[in-house]
């Protein structure tokens, strides 16, 4: 009776590197409310630049979302145990990573060359929020496909299958975040 009631308190207990994801993932989202505050606050000077995005960006949207579909269903053959379709969807889930950053730099080149400049001479408030914000982004894009590239790795690598989830885990709620960043981001420059 007493071993099961420690095994459900252990049970409930969330674990280590789990927490420590969810906190950085907190700190992350006080970082963006912060910017986006700022660009709220900073957009009623006069010489506030107003300019559309690109339409690439709503492509790479698209993109992104395919990755955590992808990443989802990753996560459930990899518990599946079927390793064959986990590594061909971890893979689908990196390119699709990194066609969103080639596509969000295409966007940016596309607002340099309508004469939007992002930083240095000749730019504006607004054009650098959005450099920043969304460069900030991009860096925890990269983040994530690094890490899902080391998912995709191990998979080849492990001579001894263990058929823990937990890093899988971790990389698929790490994507699934910057994936609702981003959708967040996105609807806060296309609409405000």
């Amino acid at each position: 009776m007493m071993m099961a009631a420690v095994n459900t308190d252990q049970r409930k207990r969330i674990h280590p590197l789990k927490f420590t994801l969810w906190a950085g993932m907190a700190s992350i989202i006080m970082m963006f409310a912060g910017m986006t505050s700022a660009y709220i606050v900073k957009r009623s000077q006069s010489n506030w630049l107003q300019f559309d995005l690109p339409v690439i960006f709503i492509w790479s949207t698209i993109v992104i979302l395919l990755g955590s579909l992808c990443i989802h269903l990753a996560l459930k053959w990899f518990r599946a145990r079927n390793m064959r379709l986990y590594r061909l969807l971890i893979n689908a889930t990196a390119l699709l990573g990194v066609a969103f950053i080639t596509m969000q730099f295409i966007g940016f080149m596309q607002l340099q060359s309508s004469g939007v400049q992002l930083f240095g001479k000749g730019s504006n408030p607004a054009a650098s929020f959005l450099g920043v914000i969304v460069g900030l982004h991009l860096l925890h894009v990269l983040g994530g496909v690094i890490a899902i590239l080391i998912q995709f790795f191990k998979s080849y690598r492990q001579k001894v299958k263990t058929y823990s989830s937990l890093s899988i885990e971790l990389a698929a709620t790490y994507w699934h975040f910057v994936d609702i960043l981003w959708l967040y981001l996105f609807v806060f420059l296309m609409w405000l």
